[in-house]
């Protein structure tokens, strides 16, 4: 019998393929997630419940179609009661009226159809063999359901679409810090993809909400969106991120310095911004990001010949001359992220594969076989990092180089 979680794809096939592309990059994720677990049974204490924030709606916090946004608590226990890990779920963007529309119709515009359960694993996994240093501590995953990266704070009256990320976030965090947030004593922030970018946006926020003698650091995985040309020459993520920030009301939300100096929407990119976050970052990134070469390098309105049809889906597939294109995106990163680098308190792991979010599933988190750089698995350079054990700026040399990589081909069901 078919997943019922898939059906929720179907309706999309008859939009565009430039909203199709992008509204459905949450379900992206989705499918990523499912290919290392829906072939494994899920014990009772690895589902955690869906909680809805309370009071929402009277704050004008709520999701995409107004209903009220929640999140996922597990209790930590022994000597990690006091310290706490958050995750911000990933979902991409809706730039438009009409995909906002589509939106708030799934799980990530509405809590009416988010599970009511969710696994718990990697970053978030009370394991110790799967999750060696945060294993104890109290986990939140919060649902993502504004479509702007909890950024937002507008309405469109005539639609009945509430862009309130800004207010969400905001109303999440009064709830957490009254149920024990407020005492913490060491906080993780984290989140993948477009989640990833909210860490980076509410990082100093958050940070500034929290006692002054607690440990506050923050974590964006696959997080890191560049501002790059596609292989046509055009910027189309740049006119994407400006329809995003346009329509949702997000300038206010973004750092101050930035929107200062330039347009409020090329500070929806990290580059534009990371230097002024004060508080300590680790960046966990593929130099070769899937959803990236998917939807930046190589849209599919840039290859109307289909030359790039079986390389964007699978890097396996790729020709000598493309994988050289893919290398250059690689460069473009690392290079951007060059003086992030030289921070000393910043922490990266830029490994070269095929992927996307890697944080939030044990296979790629910490498991015997979970990609490596010189021998460190993602949880354990984060360990290394958070705790100061040791500098953790681990770059990964070149595709195909890494034996341990997961490198996803969509090129299975074709």
């Amino acid at each position: 019998m078919a997943n019922p979680r898939l059906r929720l794809l179907l309706p999309w096939r008859k939009f565009s393929k430039r909203d199709w592309a992008i509204a459905a990059f949450g379900f992206t994720i989705f499918f990523f997630a499912l290919s290392f677990t829906s072939t494994k049974t899920i014990a009772p204490l690895d589902l955690v419940d869906l909680t809805l924030v309370r009071h929402a709606k009277d704050k004008g916090a709520v999701c995409l179609d107004g209903s009220a946004p929640g999140y996922h608590f597990r209790s930590g226990f022994g000597s990690g009661s006091n310290n706490w890990v958050l995750h911000i779920e990933g979902g991409g963007w809706c730039n438009t009226v009409a995909s906002c529309l589509i939106r708030k119709t799934t799980a990530l515009g509405s809590s009416n159809y988010m599970e009511r359960q969710v696994r718990f694993s990697g970053i978030l996994s009370h394991d110790s063999s799967q999750n060696p240093d945060f294993f104890d501590w109290n986990k939140v995953k919060l649902r993502y359901c504004d479509g702007a990266s909890f950024a937002g704070n507008s309405q469109k009256n005539e639609t009945q679409l509430f862009f309130r990320g800004q207010r969400i976030w905001e109303a999440v965090m009064d709830e957490l810090l009254s149920i024990g947030l407020s005492n913490a004593k060491q906080v993780l922030l984290s989140g993948c993809s477009a989640g990833g970018l909210a860490t980076l946006i509410h990082c100093d926020d958050f940070r500034g909400i929290l006692p002054k003698d607690a440990t506050v650091k923050c974590l964006a995985d696959a997080g890191f969106f560049l501002d790059e040309k596609d292989v046509t020459g055009n910027r189309r993520i740049r006119s994407f991120y400006s329809d995003v920030v346009h329509l949702q009301g997000v300038a206010n939300s973004l750092d101050k310095d930035c929107v200062g100096r330039m347009e409020p929407s090329q500070c929806f990119f990290p580059q534009e911004f990371i230097k002024n976050i004060k508080t300590p970052v680790f960046l966990v990134n593929p130099a070769y990001d899937f959803w990236q070469i998917q939807y930046v390098l190589i849209p599919a309105e840039s290859d109307p010949s289909g030359k790039w049809a079986k390389c964007r889906l699978s890097i396996q597939k790729c020709s000598p001359a493309q994988i050289e294109i893919l290398h250059g995106f690689r460069n473009s990163m690392l290079k951007t992220l060059s003086e992030f680098q030289q921070n000393k308190d910043g922490g990266m792991f830029i490994n070269s594969c095929f992927s996307h979010c890697q944080t939030l599933m044990t296979e790629t988190w910490h498991s015997p076989y979970s990609p490596r750089i010189n021998n460190k698995t993602i949880a354990e350079s984060v360990g290394d990092w958070y705790f100061n054990r040791k500098l953790v700026k681990q770059i990964d040399c070149p595709y195909p180089c890494n034996p341990t990589c997961y490198n996803m081909d969509f090129t299975w069901h074709r």
